[in-house]
């Protein structure tokens, strides 16, 4: 069991338009393998201290999430935090000649393992693990359909 995993490509488009691609919440549906929607709960658009709501269906369940906005620097890196401590996701843009490398990182965090504990209990960790593989195939999913969209426009 990992507390992190990260995985990189790159795109053919300037790291602006990739940054505001991706801290465009409302937008995350549409490369997100599980992430169907997501909308703004307070103000409009990334900004530090801002709150969403995602959407998440797989083929188990239907679920909810709030996350905390803790860096929002266009151009260079948007992250989140589900939960406000449970699990962080960062995605990170270094413009290269003709594109961006776009990194999406995902970290499991102290708060995540606590809450799966109270939740589950003995289950916590095939759980933890569960979420680990779901990000391990997700990530890649997410950033091959991100790029098929950036490179699209």
């Amino acid at each position: 069991m990992t507390d992190s995993l990260s995985f990189s490509v790159f795109i053919a488009a300037p790291a602006d338009v990739l940054y505001d691609m991706v801290s465009d919440v409302t937008r995350m549906g549409e490369w997100s393998p599980v992430c169907v929607e997501g909308w703004w709960d307070e103000g409009e658009g990334p900004a530090v201290g801002r709150w969403f709501t995602g959407r998440n269906v797989t083929p188990e369940r239907t679920w909810e999430t709030k996350s905390l906005v803790e860096a929002a620097t266009r151009g260079e890196v948007f992250s989140f935090v589900v939960g406000g401590d449970r699990t962080r996701w960062t995605y990170s843009f270094a413009a290269l000649e003709g594109g961006t490398e776009v990194t999406e990182s995902w970290e499991f965090l102290p708060g995540g393992r606590a809450s799966f504990e109270e939740r589950f209990g003995d289950d916590a960790p095939r759980q933890i693990t569960l979420r680990e593989e779901a990000a391990r195939t997700g990530i890649p999913e997410t950033l091959a359909a991100l790029k098929r969209v950036a490179e699209s426009l």
